[in-house]
């Protein structure tokens, strides 16, 4: 959010508060409305403090960070006048603010300050930590416990009250501010593109800044049409838009005649929804919805006091509720650990990561453990740690052969100690690919005992079968590692036992295929890379006592087939399979493959020979029941998506319970069910081109079904010419036939810019568009600017009577 006029103060009158001086300043409705007005932290975020933020590359720079009046909004500046203008962020996108040196530019650049003065601010999405030091320890306590307790009034806030604080937003109700209520319902996400397209900043709108602002927002409004619409909402004549002329235009400029139509089609002519026709809608959805729950949910998103008063239903408060989190198709029960969590961990799918270390591609990018602190804080639950021979006796963490940076091994495992449980208290596995020599190996082992303490599981569970699985409720906050372990008797003299032949193992072949390719290819490949040799010790293949001993629950072996394992299953023991390997596997032997991954943890992974880090199709995998199914989380795509999607139920705890027929095999398969949606609108689509401001998206909608082959389905609407931010997507409707496995499928709902006659418009950086999922709904799709989560709004008949909500969709 961009500061507002008002809400900037001038760059003489910020100078640093000295301790304890100064008058706090007025706090807005919005901290009245939180109950922080008289909150000591807050008061002094009011104030203002001057911080250093320390860079990433090095070096630190003072700034003036204060909270503005919205309570929502900080902005940071230089102390000089010559320094660049304010920038600003939301506390509302922050996802965590960490106390102490706990990130790794503070580990690496941070020593010139106490750590007590430290913290580091986590944002949401891909954007980059903010790493900040105070003058004094009471100067950080402040921003901390502040920042905190703002961020946890914004989660707790309704969608109303959080519509009701909106204009307050860099504004002191005037200009901008006056956009508020039904208008904020429809169009709050437009503010920030009002204020850049108000070249002038005298908080009106001429025909030029319209036009502009158009453009902005991914419409090519004809300019007749557009000057149609601008005169007529200027009522005062003098050719600015203001206050409640804007506010008209935009009721005018998003208006939304097939939802429209759908509250008509329930409300009748006196365009008022009463509790019994919104029940007839709900009916109609596949739910069942009492009386009593239908006033309800009037009572909550009915912006009409009167209305309100009288348990009847406008057209705003009906898109309000759509918009909400209850209009979700998700089941909201479902955004809680709503499974059973005491079966084996065989009987789940596991949140996997692949080269957890890496920030883009496997070949020459960064590694670090900020990748880590974010697969974890995504839910995933089992990380991969590549362990490398590094000097001074510490063993590093990065692509063997490659041209990617190194970490040590002691700092990843401190990131995932601070990290592990911060979304979910079910365990962490950490799966070791072991290249170090037996000394570092011992030291890896000690790194791990001394600082992640009594979270690492170092022996069986006490009263469990040690030959058998225990459940992720037995192991909550408990950290497991996977890696190779040496026979019991290992302790008869010196007892450094050297393991199968490393060849078996699918590394190793991954890395044999490589080289064939390399052979046939004379273009310049991993080949060159090859001369880049890391440090390894000539005795990587064996395992040192001590971190054999680190290893309870996931001993890493060579698979040994199906056959054998099946015959003599050992659900302590885990195998990794290639991508290839895996899918050879479900060709030849699916039905066994189900069998073996009923009693053992299987982990599948990605080609070595993918240079850019991509990812495979996870769902074929989850089919077979393999569990820990990695894919490279710094990659985004469609495979992410179905990935997000599969753990978005049970609370995105990172375990998801398999379906009885992959746990008890041969099961009975679920019965099938009809799923049918009708797409109503997509809008409000980011830009496909960015850096082009006339780029105009043609948009359709995709709906896509991925589960098991006799399942996959897709269909989609017809483009819509020009026209981003109100698109009716053709007509759409889907019908998804008897769907057998119900509850393996993903439905997937992608957002396309059309092809053919237009040039093809790729960014370098794809946003939700160019074939990017959005969070399938019960609404109608629509992906909104890249500035605020993806909403939706719901669809017409979704889902069928016989299509219970939340079984089959979790994207």
């Amino acid at each position: 959010m961009i500061c507002g006029r008002r809400a900037r103060p001038a760059a003489e009158q910020l100078r640093a508060p000295s301790d304890g001086a100064g008058g706090s300043r007025r706090p807005g409705r919005a901290l009245k409305k939180m109950g922080l007005t008289e909150d000591e932290d807050v008061q002094r975020m009011l104030q203002g403090s001057l911080l250093w933020k320390v860079k990433a590359q090095g070096g630190s720079r003072a700034r003036l960070f204060r909270l503005q009046e919205d309570g929502v909004t900080v902005c940071f500046e230089g102390r000089f006048r010559r320094a660049r203008s304010p920038r600003s962020f939301s506390v509302a996108h922050v996802e965590a603010v960490r106390q102490g040196r706990r990130s790794e530019g503070l580990r690496k650049h941070g020593a010139a300050f106490p750590e007590r003065h430290c913290f580091t601010l986590a944002f949401k999405g891909r954007r980059k930590n903010l790493d900040l030091a105070a003058r004094g320890e009471e100067d950080a306590r402040h921003w901390v416990q502040g920042l905190t307790k703002l961020m946890g009034r914004l989660q707790a806030m309704s969608q109303m009250e959080k519509l009701d604080q909106y204009p307050s937003r860099g504004c002191s109700g005037t200009g901008w501010g006056r956009l508020r209520e039904v208008s904020l319902a429809r169009c709050g996400w437009i503010h920030g593109v009002l204020q850049r397209a108000d070249r002038n900043k005298d908080n009106k709108m001429s025909f030029r800044e319209v036009k502009s602002m158009l453009r902005m927002l991914n419409i090519d409004m004809d300019d007749v049409y557009a000057s149609k619409l601008f005169k007529e909402c200027d009522h005062s004549g003098n050719e600015r838009l203001e206050g409640r002329e804007l506010e008209e235009f935009c009721r005018r400029l998003l208006r939304r005649p097939e939802l429209e139509e759908l509250f008509g089609r329930y409300s009748g002519e006196d365009r008022v929804l009463s509790a019994e026709e919104l029940q007839d809608f709900l009916r109609d959805q596949g739910e069942e919805c009492s009386p009593r729950q239908a006033r309800s949910i009037i009572r909550t998103y009915e912006l009409n006091d009167k209305a309100k008063q009288q348990d009847l239903m406008m057209l705003d408060g009906f898109m309000m509720y759509l918009l909400s989190a209850a209009g979700d198709i998700l089941n909201q029960e479902h955004t809680k650990v709503h499974q059973d969590m005491s079966q084996p961990l065989s009987h789940y799918f596991i949140s996997s990561s692949h080269n957890t270390y890496l920030t883009r591609n496997q070949i020459g990018s960064t590694s670090s453990t900020e990748a880590y602190v974010r697969a974890l804080r995504a839910g995933c639950r089992c990380v991969e740690l590549d362990c490398w021979e590094g000097s001074d006796g510490e063993p590093v963490v990065y692509h063997g052969h490659t041209l990617t940076s190194k970490i040590l091994f002691r700092d990843v495992i401190e990131s995932i100690r601070d990290s592990a449980f911060e979304k979910s208290p079910y365990p962490v596995i950490l799966s070791l690919e072991n290249h170090c020599g037996l000394e570092q190996q011992a030291t890896m082992a000690r790194h791990m005992k001394a600082i992640l303490g009594d979270r690492l599981l170092t022996q069986p569970l006490q009263g469990q079968d040690p030959h058998e699985l225990p459940s992720p409720e037995q192991l909550k906050e408990k950290i497991l590692v996977k890696g190779k372990k040496l026979p019991e008797l290992w302790q008869e003299p010196r007892g450094v036992t050297s393991l199968l032949d490393p060849e078996e193992e699918e590394e190793e072949e991954e890395e044999e295929d490589e080289e064939k390719v390399q052979e046939r290819s004379p273009r310049r490949s991993l080949q060159s890379l090859q001369e880049i040799k890391p440090l390894q010790a000539k005795d990587a293949s064996q395992v040192s006592p001590e971190l054999s001993a680190l290893v309870v629950y996931c001993q890493a072996v060579p698979f040994p087939g199906l056959a054998q394992a099946l015959r003599h299953p050992q659900p302590c023991q885990m195998s990794s399979f290639s991508e290839r390997k895996a899918r050879k596997l479900i060709k030849e032997a699916g039905p066994a493959l189900v069998r073996y991954n009923a009693r053992q943890l299987s982990r599948v992974y990605p080609l070595g020979l993918k240079m850019n880090s991509a990812n495979y199709n996870p769902q074929e995998m989850w089919n077979a029941g393999c569990q820990l199914v990695a894919l490279n989380f710094q990659t985004p795509g469609y495979e992410m998506d179905l990935n997000a999607g599969r753990f978005l139920p049970n609370g995105r705890c990172g375990y998801v319970l398999k379906p009885l027929c992959l746990r008890s095999p041969p099961g009975e398969g679920s019965r099938r069910l009809a799923l049918h949606i009708r797409v109503i609108t997509a809008q409000q689509l980011p830009k496909l081109n960015r850096d082009k401001g006339s780029s105009i998206v043609d948009p359709f909608v995709r709906v896509e079904i991925h589960g098991i082959p006799a399942d996959c389905a897709k269909q989609q609407t017809q483009h819509k010419l020009n026209n981003g931010a109100g698109a009716r997507a053709g007509a759409g409707a889907f019908r998804g036939g008897g769907l057998r496995q119900h509850l393996l499928q993903r439905l997937r709902g992608a957002v396309h810019a059309a092809p053919a006659q237009h040039a093809p418009r790729v960014p370098p950086h794809p946003p939700a568009l160019q074939g990017r999922r959005v969070p399938v709904t019960r609404h109608a799709l629509r992906a909104c600017s890249s500035q605020e989560p993806v909403r939706s709004h719901r669809r017409d008949n979704l889902v069928s009577p016989r299509c219970p909500r939340g079984d089959i969709v979790s994207v």
